[in-house]
Protein backbone atom coordinates (compact mmCIF):
# COMPACT_ATOMS: atom_id res chain seq x y z
CA UNK A 1 0.00 0.00 0.00
CA UNK A 2 2.93 2.32 0.54
CA UNK A 3 3.83 2.01 -3.14
CA UNK A 4 0.22 2.16 -4.37
CA UNK A 5 -2.42 3.51 -1.95
CA UNK A 6 -5.04 3.01 -4.68
CA UNK A 7 -4.54 -0.78 -4.84
CA UNK A 8 -7.72 -1.41 -2.83
CA UNK A 9 -11.37 -1.36 -3.84
CA UNK A 10 -13.00 2.08 -3.85
CA UNK A 11 -16.30 1.99 -1.97
CA UNK A 12 -19.36 3.58 -3.54
CA UNK A 13 -20.42 6.77 -1.78
CA UNK A 14 -23.88 5.41 -0.94
CA UNK A 15 -22.17 2.72 1.20
CA UNK A 16 -20.12 5.15 3.32
CA UNK A 17 -21.13 5.28 6.99
CA UNK A 18 -22.70 8.68 7.74
CA UNK A 19 -20.62 8.89 10.92
CA UNK A 20 -17.41 8.72 8.86
CA UNK A 21 -18.59 11.57 6.64
CA UNK A 22 -19.50 13.77 9.63
CA UNK A 23 -16.57 12.93 11.87
CA UNK A 24 -13.75 12.74 9.32
CA UNK A 25 -15.14 14.79 6.39
CA UNK A 26 -14.15 12.02 3.98
CA UNK A 27 -14.49 12.37 0.22
CA UNK A 28 -13.26 8.85 -0.64
CA UNK A 29 -13.29 5.50 1.12
CA UNK A 30 -11.25 2.41 0.27
CA UNK A 31 -11.44 -1.23 1.38
CA UNK A 32 -8.43 -3.55 1.41
CA UNK A 33 -9.06 -7.24 2.08
CA UNK A 34 -6.74 -8.75 4.68
CA UNK A 35 -6.20 -12.43 5.59
CA UNK A 36 -8.77 -14.36 7.64
CA UNK A 37 -11.70 -12.19 6.56
CA UNK A 38 -10.37 -8.96 8.04
CA UNK A 39 -10.73 -5.69 6.14
CA UNK A 40 -8.88 -2.39 6.27
CA UNK A 41 -11.02 0.70 5.63
CA UNK A 42 -9.18 3.95 4.89
CA UNK A 43 -9.40 7.31 3.17
CA UNK A 44 -6.75 9.18 1.21
CA UNK A 45 -6.04 12.84 1.86
CA UNK A 46 -3.53 15.25 0.40
CA UNK A 47 -1.64 17.05 3.13
CA UNK A 48 0.91 18.90 1.07
CA UNK A 49 1.13 21.15 -1.95
CA UNK A 50 2.33 19.24 -4.98
CA UNK A 51 3.56 22.26 -6.91
CA UNK A 52 4.11 25.95 -6.23
CA UNK A 53 2.47 29.00 -7.82
CA UNK A 54 5.15 29.32 -10.51
CA UNK A 55 4.63 25.68 -11.55
CA UNK A 56 0.83 26.21 -11.48
CA UNK A 57 1.14 29.15 -13.89
CA UNK A 58 3.37 27.08 -16.17
CA UNK A 59 0.99 24.10 -16.21
CA UNK A 60 -2.11 26.16 -16.87
CA UNK A 61 -0.57 28.65 -19.29
CA UNK A 62 -0.71 31.87 -17.23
Amino acid sequence: MKKDPFCAIKNKKKLWPKDYIRKYQIDNLWKYDLPDGWRLIYTIRADQVRFDHKEYEKRFGY
